[in-house]
């Protein structure tokens, strides 16, 4: 059984209006939240690890960082935490779906805070570069397929794959 999806597509520009990309602003109540749905005692390491990756979010706009970076930045404000501590947290939060995950073949995996608003990622093949979007076409398309094949879809992740317009510019195409 197989679906014609060769049909006309256009994908919009990013300038056009169906691609959006919202920004969400976490406060120190929905990090303590977290944290007790998790069974988990609220402590200041625990919230200086939320609040570095939100942090790391609000102020370079890079929402995908690794467990090393993100242990960098929160040792930069209290050196008694250990990488340990950040990667076993990072992969509770994920197990709970606090915090997702998204890996690129043998890199490291990159972790950004759950949102309410989803979004799918394109992501460089070249250099790891993760650009988030939202198409509604695309999310349309999305539920049609798997109307098709009689499923009801209950959740799903898109991730793309590519080589970045900078890594182009470069030469580094695979």
């Amino acid at each position: 059984m197989s679906m014609n999806l060769n049909e006309s597509f256009h994908l919009p520009r990013p300038q056009d209006e169906d691609i959006i990309r919202k920004e969400e602003r976490f406060q120190i109540e929905d990090f303590k939240k977290m944290i007790r749905s998790m069974g988990l005692k609220i402590t200041e390491q625990r919230l200086l690890i939320l609040n570095c990756l939100h942090d790391s979010e609000a102020r370079s706009g890079e929402r995908h960082v690794t467990a090393q970076e993100l242990f960098e930045k929160v040792a930069a404000k209290d050196s008694s935490v250990g990488f340990a501590t950040v990667y076993r947290f990072l992969r509770d939060l994920a197990e709970k779906q606090f915090v997702t995950e998204v890996r690129l073949g043998g890199q490291s995996s990159r972790y950004e805070l759950t949102t309410q608003n989803h979004h799918d990622h394109l992501t460089c093949v070249q250099c790891g570069k993760i650009c988030e979007f939202e198409n509604k076409k695309i999310e349309k398309l999305q539920v049609q397929v798997a109307e098709y094949f009689g499923f009801k879809l209950t959740n799903h992740i898109l991730e793309l794959y590519g080589v970045c317009p900078a890594c182009q510019a470069q030469g580094k195409l695979k």
